[in-house]
Formats: structure tokens, C-alpha cells, sequence
């Protein structure tokens, strides 16, 4: 039998995390006390259970029972009769009060009167022990729903080797500032500029037509080489050092064509690579709407 722990930020993804291994055959079971697990799992493990693969989501809500959560796990962990890991999802604190503030939930920890803030920095410092003995780490800060199922297919229906650095290639504008968040930043505006090209002005570096002028530029295609080795160079560094989430940024003035473009080809060279890679463009509609 699989068991899969689910755990981490609160407003991270857990809920969609806890459907998909639903719907691929998980039995889930969501804020059960930790104290309970090693019975619950004795439970399922007996032999006329027809349960095979169990996921369980823990998280703060516990409340003081949250507390017993790494003892319980370090005991489970030695159990040989089940497969047993522990899936942590993490996010940036800018995206979870984005998050908060859109659904207009309250945070488990806030007390009243309290900023949301204070209740996801007070999380973040209780979930530290956890986070350092997880399996698996998925930072979902720049992923949508459907860059998250894909990467949990890779885990737990592919069987992939799973690599503890998530990259996101980001692609933006230097009018619009460059991200906060970007690990590396690279500059593209040394390549000529599509946008003054009349049939191109209104297109993106995801339209054939952009991709094609970019890339037909030779110093494109040498720069995307060169970037794409030295990051092949560092990846495997950054995760010898325990790193676990890797921005690189791809700017040009209005993050649009040439950041766009740069940044789905290193994306797929990165893929292609086996690497856990997503792709985001910060700006890329933001022209449009002014």
C-alpha cells in the first residue's frame, strides 16, 4: 500500500492536490488528527481491505494536534509493509494573501484583529520541521491547476524520478519591472524588436510568426545555446545545495515578443531535459489591455 501525506502552506493547492489522486484511485482522507494515522493506516493495510493507495491531507487546522504531527510521521516513516511519503506544497507569501484575499477566506491561524500576514508567517515557521523531512516539494507560486495535475502525473502515474528544483521560466517586461522573485534575470533586448514590424506588432512570442522572426536571428539561437547550457550547468548545483524552486526570468521591453519567444524555447529545451519545468509570461497581455 501507497501513502501519500499531504501537508504544507495553507491556500497552496492541497484541495486540488487531494482530487486528483481521487480521481486516479487514492482513498483520501482530509484533516484527520496526525495521532490517528498509524491507526487509520493499520486499518487499511488489513488483508480484507480493498484499499490499496491512501493520500491523507494534515494541515494546521489541526490545531493543538498538529503539534504531534512529526513524531507520528518519523514512526510511520520505518513502517517497511507501506510505501510512505510526504508531499509538501509551498508558496510565496505575496501569491497565498492574493489567494486569500480572492476567496475571501480567513486564515486558520488568524486570531481576530490580526493581519493575514501574521497568520501565514506564524504557519510557515510551525510547518519547518515537516517541510525538511517531505519527499517531495512542489512550489505552486507561478503554476495553474493544470501545471499542477501534470506535475503529480508525473509523480504518481508515470512513476518519474522526481527532481526536488522546481523551475519556472518566466517571461517579462522591463517596463513593468523586473520580478521579485526571479533567481536569474537575462535581457533580451539586445535582439531586434518585432514590435516594430507592422504584421507583427500585435502578435506574441507564442504566434508562429514572432517565434520564427525572433529565432531567425542568429544571436538568438546563440544565446538560447549558451543559456540553456549554463543552466544545465547550475540546475543540477542548485539541487546538490538543497534548493527547491529556481525563477529564471527572460525580459525584453514590453514582455511581449522576444521574452516570450526566448522563453518557450528554453522551456522546451528544459523539458526535453527531464527537468520539472513551467512555463509563466508575466506581461505578455498587458499592452492589449491598455
Amino acid at each position: 500500500m501507497r501513502c501519500v501525506i499531504v501537508t504544507g502552506m495553507s491556500g497552496a493547492g492541497k484541495s486540488t492536490v487531494l482530487k486528483f489522486l481521487e480521481d486516479i484511485g487514492y482513498f483520501c482522507v482530509d484533516n484527520l488528527p496526525p495521532g490517528l494515522i498509524p491507526k487509520f493506516i493499520e486499518l487499511c493495510s488489513t488483508p480484507n481491505s480493498d484499499v490499496h493507495n491512501v493520500a491523507l491531507g494534515i494541515d494546521i487546522r489541526g490545531g493543538k494536534y498538529f503539534g504531534d504531527l512529526s513524531s507520528v510521521l518519523s514512526e510511520i516513516k520505518n513502517d517497511q509493509n507501506s510505501k510512505f511519503d510526504i508531499l509538501y506544497l509551498d508558496c510565496e507569501d505575496e501569491v497565498l494573501l492574493k489567494r486569500y484575499k480572492e476567496s475571501r477566506r480567513q486564515h486558520p491561524l488568524n486570531l481576530k484583529g490580526e493581519r493575514l500576514i501574521d497568520g501565514i508567517e506564524s504557519e510557515r515557521k510551525q510547518l519547518e520541521k515537516i517541510k525538511k523531512i517531505a519527499d517531495y516539494i512542489i512550489d505552486t507560486t507561478h503554476m495553474l491547476t493544470r501545471q499542477l495535475r501534470s506535475q503529480l502525473s508525473e509523480i504518481f502515474l508515470e512513476d518519474k524520478e522526481f527532481e526536488s528544483l522546481m523551475i519556472t521560466v518566466l517571461s517579462f517586461g522591463f517596463k513593468y519591472g523586473i520580478p521579485s522573485d526571479a533567481d536569474l534575470v537575462f535581457d533580451v533586448r539586445f535582439l531586434p524588436n518585432p514590435f516594430y514590424v507592422d504584421e507583427l506588432k500585435l502578435l506574441t512570442g507564442n504566434d508562429v510568426a514572432v517565434r520564427d522572426y525572433v529565432m531567425g536571428q542568429q544571436e538568438a539561437e546563440i544565446f538560447r545555446d549558451k543559456l540553456t547550457d549554463l543552466c544545465e550547468f547550475l540546475i543540477p548545483n542548485y539541487i546538490k545545495e538543497g534548493k527547491n524552486q529556481l525563477v529564471i526570468a527572460i525580459g525584453c521591453t514590453g514582455g511581449k515578443h522576444r521574452s516570450v519567444t526566448l522563453a518557450n524555447e528554453l522551456y522546451n529545451n528544459l523539458r526535453k531535459s527531464g527537468h520539472s519545468v513551467i512555463i509563466a509570461h508575466r506581461d505578455i497581455d498587458k499592452d492589449a489591455k491598455r
